[in-house]
């Protein structure tokens, strides 16, 4: 499998947007904190759940970034924070180079732009 360059990750604790750094049109991949849906469509908590399902949802980022080399996380809450946290202890993600971005909410287009932004100055 090749390795794929530049990736940007908008992220908060309910949805990830993975986009890639091209010249080409963005593709935008989703993954969506399953507990939140479920948590949606029951309307209760389950006691232990938050914790499971927010490492699901971490393992799956970790799992469609794992062929990048550089990485910017960036969104408005600490989840981005969390998800380092996550691949720094995972000998898989070692090599990536990952920044950290504090943002506002963004919508698609801002994120898109905050990525060729971020990503043509380096």
């Amino acid at each position: 499998m090749n390795k794929k360059n530049q990736l940007g990750i908008w992220m908060d604790h309910s949805v990830a947007y993975l986009m890639e750094f091209t010249t080409k049109p963005f593709e935008i991949q989703t993954i969506v904190h399953e507990f939140l849906l479920e948590n949606k469509k029951r309307n209760k908590l389950k006691n232990g759940t938050t914790i499971t399902t927010i490492n699901k949802y971490y393992n799956r980022i970790g799992e469609a970034i794992i062929n990048y080399d550089k990485i910017v996380l960036f969104g408005p809450s600490n989840a981005k924070i969390e998800f380092f946290d996550v691949l720094s202890e995972d000998t898989r993600f070692m090599k990536l180079k990952i920044e950290i971005k504090e943002t506002d909410k963004m919508n698609v287009n801002q994120q898109h732009a905050f990525i060729n932004e971020y990503f043509l100055q380096r």
